[in-house]
């Protein structure tokens, strides 16, 4: 359970990584995260967000039953990660 949030985790890493509060102006992904959050796009927002109900929701006793709602976000995340190009259908040749 414990890696439970790690996909939230890294894509969140990512995104901050490549935010212009880390390539432009050179700060530290940490102080991006905890001091710059307005100069972040929507998505790393949003990640952040989503990290941190799902680590909430790690601890809540509520959740234990009725489930975490993070795996929607982790479902999501892995759907956009494992997006495969479309291969075309192979031709078939009707013979009568």
């Amino acid at each position: 359970m414990s890696n439970y949030c790690e996909p939230l985790l890294a894509a969140l890493k990512d995104c901050v990584l490549h935010s212009d509060c880390v390539l432009k102006q050179g700060l530290l992904p940490s102080q991006c995260i905890k001091e710059h959050t307005e100069e972040l796009p929507e998505e790393c927002r949003s990640l952040r967000l989503a990290a941190f109900e799902c680590k909430r929701g790690m601890l809540d006793m509520r959740k234990r039953f009725r489930g975490n709602n993070a795996g929607a976000a982790i479902a999501k995340i892995k759907q956009e990660n494992s997006v495969l190009p479309e291969t075309p259908a192979p031709a078939t040749s009707e013979s009568a």
